[in-house]
């Protein structure tokens, strides 16, 4: 049992980086099947593309990103459904559950760095024991991703998504689930039920968006992280 509970949360140490093969090799693989698939399938065949993506690093954090989608989208439905004295609370209680495991996994042991260093600054040897698991990929963008979409059905402009599948592609998107950018609902949601069209101009407007993409992230950001680091 011990040996399954190490593989599940550390069997996977990298993940699928946007300027990595593996991922070029995955983007096509996607990308070629989902124009090849009937429409009605597309939404679920991504869908499940964002859970291997997001699976290839940590297999068993797929649970936390599952519940708190699962959070957000009752919570959606319950701000379209219910009298506004109701809304605040239940969009507090949303927030609350996101900023949370943002909170443990991000900055949980930051906060105990610095409680131990008081401590010891008062001749405590008392020292509360660090989180040892790894953050989860894209924690902050997915969780700002599916609070934009709560606090937009707040302000009535955002419908509250019915379709489960269609709201957890929302969040888990896997172009946009490790780096952003961060969407609003209005501006994604509505194109996955949109029929898409092969056509090769698209296709070279879009390859040609990507190039200059990852010329600078490797050929510029990278290098410059190399000073950015030592200042």
């Amino acid at each position: 049992l011990k040996s399954c509970i190490n593989y599940l949360n550390f069997g996977f140490n990298t993940s699928m980086l946007f300027n990595s093969l593996s991922f070029i090799i995955f983007f096509i693989i996607v990308t070629t099947i989902f124009f090849i698939i009937n429409h009605k399938y597309r939404w679920f065949f991504l869908l499940l593309s964002s859970c291997i993506f997001y699976m290839y690093f940590i297999p068993v954090y797929i649970l936390i990103l599952g519940f708190t989608i699962s959070v957000d989208y009752c919570v959606g439905i319950l701000l379209e459904k219910n009298k506004p004295e109701f809304k605040r609370l239940i969009l507090i209680i949303s927030i609350v559950v996101n900023v949370g495991f943002l909170a443990i996994f991000k900055y949980y042991n930051f906060f105990i760095d610095n409680v131990n260093f008081i401590l010891h600054l008062f001749g405590k040897t008392y020292s509360f024991s660090f989180l040892k698991v790894l953050l989860p990929i894209g924690l902050s963008f997915h969780t700002f991703q599916a609070m934009g979409y709560t606090i937009e059905v707040y302000r009535g402009k955002q419908k509250a998504e019915k379709h489960f599948g269609i709201f957890a592609l929302y969040v888990m998107f896997y172009p946009q689930l490790v780096a952003g950018p961060i969407e609003r609902p209005q501006n994604l949601i509505h194109q996955f039920y949109e029929p898409k069209i092969f056509d090769f101009h698209s296709l070279f407007d879009g390859l040609k968006l990507m190039l200059w993409g990852f010329f600078k992230k490797i050929v510029i950001a990278d290098r410059l992280s190399y000073f950015v680091n030592v200042a």
